[in-house]
């Protein structure tokens, strides 16, 4: 006898409870990983990842749910009474469960095995590298890693392009083919700002200190008035910041310590609170359904991108900090001089210690060598010497430490090949979100400037964690700030923030 859609319904969403459940559980052992685990600890623990990451790919991949979810998207018209989701809930539901059973079954269990077993050796191997400062400690790893993303990307026949493959994991429909020349514009129209602001007069940089107990109060007082909910979070330290989202109602985040430069490790706090927002605000009772995420990588970056530079970079939000600022660092400090100081352009070679104007700069070389090395026009040993001659070109800087340099993320080293666009595409979504948001509350910067950021956080989530991922990141964009051009967005806000307090204008188009 079928099974009827109430009955259909109930074994899909036990199906994607199981597979949520268990991609929970590896989020806690990247957590411990990062946070506590010793060096030592890595073998056996890449053992159980893999072990658990062949489990859950089994349950993803598994034919019955394919099934299931076909059934559901064929019965979605069907009324199953007022206690169950809406028609257009469970074909939305059945639509994200499809895609993800499509993705994993496309994936050999040998592969997914080898992925896992890579991810973790390749990121004790980065450590060791870093810490060295020795490339070639690394390069094996890598050049393992690099061809698992090639190969797991090859499994995938999305777009035109082998890094396709990688991009639809990550933020579903982008592609190499409208990337590419997006990317360039803003390239573009970002150099002659980088520029004319190294002949321009640049803002004082104010030396300050927190110590490491007063840094704690800091950060909790910044994440208690964006909304962070402490009481289904935590917030600990780690060599790269990071956010785990084990579950809305259990989100952690990572910060790292910097006592000589409060406020790059404030911008990684706000950051990562951002992500961590989102994460608390997906809509809960969508859990086994498929819909309780993030509806792309790029939309994540944009929640984080928004709070870190749109609010937190603001003259609003430095008037509101100050006080606490000045009790963390033990003396006075003029608000404005706090947002000159950290709206300066100064070329840097880390990305996460980057300005607005100049941070999209080193995810478009990032993204430009993945391309290289998945189209294999360059090599894992010739990485290096790639990324010097792109930062000497893009940024004009010479790159002499290979920890300021292709040592310092950790994506590659995690296997993250095709995640750096996220981060321009969420600068871009997040420069629209600004615009939108500023238009709906003509008194935004007052509020800023008071720490009354709750209407912000109801506006976000009631246009986008709500929605978790029913539709695909470009239409909860869309709905949410309407006609909106994003690149033309992100550009004229560096403008009128950094061009202005540099005294450049922006210049006028042929």
């Amino acid at each position: 006898m079928a099974a009827s859609p109430s009955e259909d319904w109930k074994a899909m969403v036990a199906y994607v409870t199981r597979y949520r459940n268990l991609g929970g559980i590896l989020g806690l052992l990247e957590w411990d990983q990062q946070v506590c685990m010793s060096g030592g600890s890595a073998g056996s623990r890449g053992a159980q990842v893999a072990e658990l990451s062949k489990v859950r790919h089994a349950a993803l991949s598994d034919p019955r749910c394919g099934d299931l979810a076909r059934a559901v998207l064929g019965s979605a018209d069907a009324d199953l009474g007022p206690e169950q989701p809406s028609g257009s809930v469970r074909a939305a539901a059945a639509r994200a469960v499809l895609r993800d059973h499509s993705r994993a079954a496309a994936v050999p269990a040998v592969l997914v095995d080898r992925a896992a077993r890579a991810r973790t050796a390749g990121f004790t191997a980065w450590n060791r590298a870093r810490e060295a400062g020795q490339f070639h400690d690394f390069a094996p790893a890598l050049a393992e890693l690099t061809e698992v993303a090639r190969a797991e990307a090859a499994c995938h026949s999305v777009g035109e392009h082998l890094y396709d493959g990688a991009l639809e994991g990550f933020d579903p429909g982008a592609r190499v083919a409208s990337l590419t020349p997006m990317f360039r514009r803003l390239g573009t129209a970002l150099v002659p700002l980088v520029q004319a602001a190294r002949n321009a007069r640049a803002p004082d940089a104010l030396a300050l200190s927190v110590p490491e107990p007063a840094f704690e109060r800091l950060n909790r007082h910044v994440l208690d008035a964006m909304g962070y909910d402490f009481e289904r979070g935590r917030l600990d330290l780690a060599a790269h910041p990071f956010t785990v989202g084990v579950h809305p109602n259990d989100v952690r985040i990572t910060t790292r310590l910097l006592p000589d430069a409060p406020l790059g490790t404030l911008g990684a706090t706000i950051h990562e609170g951002g992500h961590a927002l989102y994460e608390q605000g997906l809509p809960v009772e969508w859990f086994g359904t498929g819909l309780c995420r993030a509806a792309g990588a790029g939309l994540h970056e944009s929640q984080s991108r928004f709070w870190e530079n749109q609010i937190g970079r603001s003259r609003a939000f430095f008037r509101w900090l100050c006080p606490a600022m000045e009790e963390a660092c033990g003396h006075t400090i003029d608000p404005d001089a706090l947002y000159r100081s950290a709206n300066r352009i100064e070329p840097t070679f880390v990305r996460v210690e980057a300005d607005e104007a100049t941070y999209n700069l080193h995810v478009i070389i990032r993204y430009e060598l993945e391309l290289a090395l998945f189209e294999e026009r360059l090599s894992v040993a010739e990485l290096p010497d790639a990324w010097n001659a792109a930062y000497a070109e893009w940024l004009g800087l010479d790159v002499t430490d290979p920890r300021q340099g292709v040592l310092q993320d950790i994506h590659w080293a995690c296997g993250l090949f095709g995640y750096f666009p996220s981060y321009t595409i969420g600068n871009l979504y997040a420069a629209g979100f600004g615009k939108a948001i500023a238009a709906d509350m003509p008194d935004l910067l007052d509020r800023v400037e008071v720490g009354d950021l709750a209407p912000i956080l109801r506006w976000l989530r009631e246009r986008v964690h709500s929605r978790g991922c029913e539709v695909d990141a470009p239409t909860i964009f869309q709905d949410a700030v309407g006609d909106c051009d994003p690149v033309e967005a992100l550009i004229q806000h560096l403008y009128d923030r950094q061009g202005a307090l540099y005294g450049i204008s922006r210049p006028i188009a042929d």
